[in-house]
């Protein structure tokens, strides 16, 4: 089942190599800051008019930007994060100054601002290159990435299927090898889903790791930003350089003694892993993600992991997070203009409407709920290294169904009901990474999500590694993949 002939790459071989690997280039001046654009504008020019990831391009900026290159090195180049020139994506719902962001909706297409996000701020004084803005679902509302504006982003493996969302333009640049790290960020999985539709890999770090939520609700801890790249160490990389406390973003936490770079070497095989399949029954799994992920839990045992199965108690623990994503729809996207509103999707009025309705009791019962949550989890992973649950039950659909109307068999509720493995995480502030762990008989990737302790983002990638390592699945890039339709 996992053995699968792996697609071709014919981009630029610049682009088939490891985030640290250019770096190390740019760092020892192998190659210039501009070799490395023109790479990935190259790549980009030869996929994108097919997978439709990175919508808006912005390579005169980008060149631009290397001219503040050797001011930034002068303070940064020993930064852990220090990305010295490397090329990097933006998600289209998060500032970059003089480049359009539309958050994927109409009634802000041609919205340019004069200031970059915090986050966009500190990744360009750490070297970072931004080449343009992955695309996302309207606000990024939804698990498939499309909108009015630019249209659908499609899955490199398959371009029938969709790429994941909200941060499919993100997982499916990596994929193809437009860049080599590229931002994201998650409320319900939403660079966990892509990361796992995309053969790629999606850290969702702890509440304030590289920073908080939007800029009009900095104090919400549901909606966070996180890296994407290709593989684990590459994650560490993008780690190092995203985070360090600003007093702009209130949530923001210092950046850990030991890089995380240096953290992640440190990992080895003897790791502890508890398994829930199916998360005592909270969520459906399809047969043969189930299949999958178990063969790669053997693995890990194989190579001297021990896998366990078990799950925390989780009570309340769907209302709990339907009421704090609630609060963070009613507390953004509801508070936006009327004439932006006015042309929102159907589904993203829906959340708005549940965000704008909560009772009072749900909201103070979400509260305690959530601490019981956070409790249980935290004193079961006393005992494990990490927990392991599917990132979603099943695999990519078609690009044209904004939600699977069932998952084995049961019925799906509603476009977020079908995304309930992501609810964990986000409702305890604990860090998740999804990794990719095998492939469908249909040749599509299937990820697997690890959930680490409070604050646990070294340790998290030091299992993810051993993961990664017995798992042995390749990390390169690869050409979209164009299967004839079935329609």
């Amino acid at each position: 089942m996992n053995a699968i002939k792996k697609p071709t790459f014919t981009g630029p071989e610049l682009t088939g190599l490891s985030a640290r690997e250019v770096v190390h280039k740019l760092k020892t001046k192998e190659i210039k800051p501009q070799e490395a654009l023109d790479a990935a504008y190259t790549r980009i020019s030869q996929v994108e008019p097919t997978i439709n990831a990175i919508p808006t391009l912005c390579e005169e900026r980008a060149r631009q930007s290397i001219e503040q290159l050797s001011r930034h090195g002068k303070l940064h180049h020993n930064h852990a994060g220090w990305l010295a020139g490397l090329p990097i994506g933006i998600k289209d719902l998060t500032a970059v100054a003089g480049v359009k962001t539309t958050f994927g909706t109409v009634g802000l297409k041609n919205n340019i601002p004069e200031q970059s996000d915090v986050l966009v701020q500190t990744l360009e004084a750490r070297g970072g290159l931004v080449v343009g803005k992955t695309n996302t679902p309207e606000m990024g509302a939804g698990g498939n990435t499309f909108n009015e504006v630019f249209g659908y982003t499609r899955n490199p493996w398959d371009i029938r299927k969709n790429a994941g969302g909200s941060s499919g333009g993100a997982a499916a640049s990596l994929a193809s090898g437009e860049v080599w790290l590229s931002h994201g960020s998650d409320l319900a999985g939403s660079l966990r889903t892509p990361a796992a539709f995309c053969g790629v890999t999606g850290f969702r770090p702890s509440p304030g790791r590289v920073g908080g939520g939007p800029p009009p609700a900095a104090f919400l801890m549901e909606g966070i930003s996180g890296p994407m790249a290709r593989d684990v160490e590459d994650i560490a990389l993008f780690m190092d350089a995203m985070c360090g406390y600003d007093p702009r973003v209130p949530l923001s936490i210092e950046a850990p003694a030991i890089p995380f770079q240096q953290s992640v070497k440190e990992s080895n095989e003897k790791v502890k892993i508890a398994f829930a399949p199916d998360q005592n029954g909270f969520a459906p799994v399809e047969a043969e993600i189930r299949q999958i992920l178990e063969q790669a839990m053997l693995k890990v045992e194989a190579n001297g992991g021990t896998v366990e199965l078990a799950c925390p108690e989780l009570p309340n623990l769907y209302d709990t997070y339907i009421t704090l994503r609630g609060m963070h729809y009613g507390a953004v996207n509801a508070r936006l203009p009327k004439d932006i509103q006015q042309h929102f999707k159907q589904t993203l009025k829906e959340n708005i409407e549940t965000g704008i309705n909560l009772s009072a009791d749900a909201i103070y019962s979400a509260i305690r709920d959530r601490t019981t949550l956070y409790h249980n989890v935290q004193e079961f992973l006393l005992h494990h290294d990490v927990l392991a649950l599917p990132v979603v039950g099943l695999e990519p659909g078609l690009v044209e169904d904004e939600y699977p109307a069932t998952v084995d068999g049961v019925p799906v509720t509603d476009y977020i009901d079908w995304l309930r493995f992501s609810f964990l995480a986000t409702t305890t502030g604990m860090p998740a990474i999804a990794m990719p762990a095998g492939f469908t008989a249909s040749g599509m990737p299937v990820g697997i999500q690890l959930i680490g302790p409070p604050r646990g983002e070294a340790k998290l990638l030091q299992v993810a590694k051993a993961v990664e390592e017995a798992v042995s699945l390749s990390n390169t890039p690869i050409d979209p993949v164009i299967k004839q339709s079935n329609k």
